[in-house]
């Protein structure tokens, strides 16, 4: 059984714990945040849409996102909303409709009625817009939570420190850690955020909205809240939310539901997504070393791909180790 240590606790360290743990590895998690409030997961949208990241991204990411949804209700079961993706635009901008579908698929065109049906509040505001119906979301505060204690309840340990000393008894380390790996191939894409709290909308599911300067989503969460976000501004600088940054999200939020021009602003944020120069996660090996970098925008939908790989190199590289010795003890 291999024993295994895992730097970090954002998406991508819980889920590799998770995979692992399911194989049989004895497993502990270090991170020095106890609560996880530091890492970019925390500020994530929570989005499982390949169909929709098509736009921007490459197939690649549709590929490893397919299954996502899929993993993350077998592992928490009830966390995840099916109702699909809502892609809209102010009628001056309806043209870059044509644009997003032209480089996506998975989805319908609707007009203004369909869009009354899927969420009545948004009646007579929007002509046209594309349906993505078979894509997700999840609340990632709740899911960060919920699988912490999935994991606590198989066994995995959780450090905030680990010795250096302490560090060479672990027959596989695994890197999970963002910016903090201090990769000089990765930088960093700062991504802001807003939660509104409005009593007057509600929504079903993620709206994204395409603006040609400003193009954001809206996220339902639970008790009248909705994320706003966000922002992608090439730094590494994880200080507070800018003015420019709040009013920019405002300003396309109110152009969604004027309702959101009277909301709470309960909480702004900042994390810092890891990137590679292609935009694209990668799992490497090195001798006994794992990293799982790059997720960039994909966090949750793209950790549960990352972290099988991983999780199979362990195994692989396990049984062939255990086959080896074996042979040479002549059995």
């Amino acid at each position: 059984m291999a024993n295994v240590l895992v730097k970090g606790a954002g998406v991508a360290g819980l889920t590799v714990a998770y995979e692992l743990r399911m194989r049989g590895a004895e497993v502990t998690i270090v991170d020095p945040c106890e609560n996880g409030n530091s890492t970019a997961s925390w500020y994530a949208g929570g989005m499982l849409a390949p169909w929709c990241e098509r736009e921007s991204a490459e197939q690649a990411i549709v590929d490893l996102g397919l299954s996502a949804a899929d993993w993350w209700e077998e592992v928490l079961p009830g966390l995840v909303t099916r109702k699909g993706t809502l892609v809209i635009a102010p009628a001056r901008d309806v043209k870059e409709l044509d644009r997003f579908a032209a480089r996506t698929s998975g989805f319908v065109r609707i007009g203004e009625e369909a869009i009354s049906l899927l969420e009545p509040d948004l009646n007579g505001l929007f002509r046209k817009g594309l349906f993505f119906e078979r894509e997700a979301h999840l609340t990632p505060r709740r899911v960060l939570t919920e699988l912490k204690a999935v994991l606590a309840a198989l066994g995995v340990q959780f450090e905030t420190e680990i010795s250096a000393t302490k560090t060479s008894d672990f027959e596989w380390i695994i890197n999970c850690t963002g910016m903090a790996a201090a990769d000089p191939a990765l930088r960093g894409v700062r991504g802001e955020m807003l939660l509104l709290r409005s009593k007057d909308i509600a929504l079903s599911r993620p709206l994204r909205l395409i603006h040609p300067r400003f193009p954001l989503y809206v996220v339902p969460r639970s008790d009248h809240i909705f994320m706003v976000g966000a922002t992608m501004i090439e730094s590494d600088a994880s200080g507070p939310v800018t003015a420019r940054s709040v009013m920019e999200l405002l300003n396309a939020a109110y152009s969604v539901h004027p309702a959101f021009g009277e909301a709470e602003v309960i909480e702004t944020g900042v994390g810092v997504r890891p990137a590679y120069p292609d935009n694209l996660p990668r799992v490497v090996k090195t001798e006994n070393h794992i990293s799982i970098n790059g997720l960039y925008r994909h966090g949750f939908l793209l950790a549960p791909a990352m972290a099988k790989q991983a999780a199979d190199i362990v195994r692989k590289e396990r049984r062939v180790s255990r086959e080896t010795d074996c042979e040479r003890a002549g059995l």
